[in-house]
Order: C-alpha cells, then structure tokens, then sequence
C-alpha cells in the first residue's frame, strides 16, 4: 500500500488544493452527487472508488470543468472553478481509452498539447524527452501508437497528461484496458512517477485492489454521498460501517443485539450459540443492534476445540478455495450461517489435514473484528 511520509490532511494549518463545499449535481430529477463536502491536499493520490452509478465520475468531471455543479461550489487553489472553462484550468484529464491520436508518432502524441501552448522549439524538445524517460518510453518515441502494447500506450497518454506540468491530473479508471498482470505493475509505475513528479492524482476506480495499493487517502462513495475517507490501512481494519468493510476485500459479517460487559461487548447473535465477545471503544446500549465484521484471515480453523480462545464456534467444511498461496475454508455453523476462514498454506497439498465435510472448531481474538452500529 502507498502510505506517504506526509499526512498533510491530519494538520489543521494545511491548505487544500482542492475544496468541494455542499456540492450538488443534479441530472433531471437523479441526484448524481448529494451535498458534498471533501478536501483533497497537494501531493496526495486520492481514490474515489464505488460501485458504477455512484458519483464518482461526476466528481470528476465536476473538477476538470465538462460539468457544472447545481448547487455549492468547487475550489482549486483557493479559487472558485465556478466560470473558469475546462481548457484554462490548471488539471489534466486522462481517459479510459487513452484517446491517443493514431497518426502521430508517440514522440509527437506527447508534444500536442505544448505545441497548442505555443511554447519554443527547445522547451518543447526538452519536456518530451524528460517525459519520455519518466515514462521509459524513449526507444519507442518514433512508433505510431498501433505498433506499442496496451501497457506503453497507457504510458504516452500520461506523459502526455504530465507534459503541460498540470497541478492536478485527474485518471478515470486509467487501468481498465490492461490484463491483471499488466495492471497490477502499472499500478506501482503510476505511484512512482506521481511521487517523483509531485503532481496530485485524483483516480477513478471500481476497483477496491487497485485503490488499496496506489492511494494515500480512498474515498468510499455510495448513491452520490462519500461513505468514509482514510488511508487503505484503516479502511481495511477500522470501516466506519457494514457498507465499507463489505466493499473492501472479504468479510464476514454477523449481526446481533449488544450486552455490553465493561470494556468489551457480548453480541447475542443466535440461538444456542455462545455470544461473540468483541472490544470496541465505540458506547453500545444494551439490546442495540449491532454488526460484528471479521476477516476471514484472522478466523482460525482447526479439528481440536481450542481451549484458550475468547471465541469458538463449531461447524462443518462447506466449500474450500485453494488460491495457491492461501485456501478459504467455508464453515457451515448449525443456525445455517457461513463463516469464511483463510490460512496460508505453507505445506504442500498432501499434508493438510482439513477437507470437506469435516467437524471443525473456527475461533478468533476479541480483538479481532470491528464492531458496528451501522
């Protein structure tokens, strides 16, 4: 995961480079974006990621200028975007499909938008090579884009983008092209040339891996509204709601009444079943409604009953996935629910000792999961 140095957003005194204030967008009677209120901070590469349909575009489009908001506003540097046109914002838009032109070479691809600027011969000369070596694309700068892969061509449309030294560059879902393999190495290019140029990035995505490993900040959004903003690290571990923390990566989640007991909280979940103990700091009054959410990689299975687990609860092997360098077991638990357990496997497959159908005892910390209101 990018987590940076700086936190820039932790202190009081810092200046957004850009400031949404109740931004709203209608579109006829659909409400894209619900009374928005966020700060993005210079040098950060923050992710707006959400299922399709729930803003996050409009977001940015909002920002590079395409749309207007309907009601609030937007500041960049401190100034209202409100009649500043697309084209004399200091922000950079690279698309989805790259939209590189196919007759010019990628040398010239690159030099488009300085050449429009009017800028001289050598300063031109100067940024494209400069831009083609960030981008490792030097040897490739006389092809057309039909004669490079889907990876280098990814690569010309954001020195292109970079060329014109934007203050914010904005990328809507710039990774949806390329395969996984491709994907998860332009991924880490992406995080080294935005650290090395000190250009803010504000990414697009639906892609929760993808915003988990190059951002500094992820925004969860939903039905136009931001649901939670934080680094990956406490998005994972600490989610603000069910929402959130079923988004990211697996989770299983059980509901239940609360019985708080001191500093930890007892979730009567099912009948004739143990309650599930859980730490929190957050205040739960006696009989609320309450969600429990653990990660299947802090359940553990075993065949014995563990003897010191704050939690144990026995079931039986549903299903099991191997992943190669993990397996997820699924447990059937009597009341019919399914908990999801991961181990490593650090053993070759004919030493496991677990299979399906078998009696298992799943247990874990009371520390271990997040206990939510909502």
């Amino acid at each position: 995961m990018n987590q940076p140095v700086f936190a820039t957003w932790n202190d009081p005194d810092a200046k957004p480079l850009i400031q949404f204030r109740n931004v709203t967008k209608r579109f006829g009677d659909f409400t894209a974006i619900d009374d928005l209120t966020q700060d993005i901070f210079e040098k950060e590469f923050f992710a707006l990621l959400g299922p399709s349909g729930c803003g996050k575009t409009t977001m940015m489009r909002m920002l590079a200028g395409f749309d207007m908001p309907s009601e609030g506003q937007i500041f960049i540097a401190g100034q209202d975007m409100a009649r500043i046109p697309p084209n004399k914002r200091a922000v950079n838009m690279m698309f989805q499909s790259y939209a590189l032109f196919p007759h010019l070479s990628v040398w010239d691809n690159i030099a488009f938008g300085l050449k429009r600027e009017g800028k001289d011969k050598e300063a031109i000369n100067a940024r494209v090579e400069e831009m083609l070596r960030l981008t490792r694309l030097s040897k490739f700068a006389k092809r057309k884009p039909h004669q490079i892969s889907g990876g280098q061509r990814q690569r010309v449309a954001l020195a292109r983008s970079l060329a014109k030294a934007p203050k914010l560059l904005l990328l809507d879902e710039p990774l949806g092209a390329l395969d996984k393999k491709l994907r998860q190495d332009t991924q880490f290019e992406l995080m080294d040339i935005q650290e090395k140029t000190g250009t803010t990035f504000v990414i697009v995505t639906h892609d929760q891996e993808e915003a988990m490993t190059v951002a500094s900040r992820v925004a969860v959004m939903d039905e136009g509204r931001i649901i939670q903003v934080a680094t990956p690290a406490q998005i994972y571990e600490a989610p603000n709601s069910v929402y959130v923390a079923d988004f990211i990566g697996d989770v299983n989640i059980i509901s239940g009444r609360a019985k708080p007991t001191g500093e930890k909280v007892a979730i009567q979940w099912a009948e004739g079943q143990p309650d599930i103990l859980g730490t929190t700091t957050t205040k739960f009054d006696a009989g609320q409604e309450i969600h429990f959410a653990i990660r299947p990689e802090k359940v553990a299975i075993s065949t014995e009953e563990p003897l010191d687990a704050a939690n144990k609860l026995q079931g039986k092997v549903l299903d099991i996935a191997y992943l190669g360098n993990i397996s997820t077991y699924h447990v059937e638990l009597p009341t019919g629910h399914v908990i999801k357990a991961q181990t490593a496997n650090t053993r070759r497959l004919s030493r496991r000792q677990i299979t399906w159908e078998d009696p298992v005892w799943i247990s874990f910390t009371d520390t271990a999961g997040v206990l939510l209101e909502r």
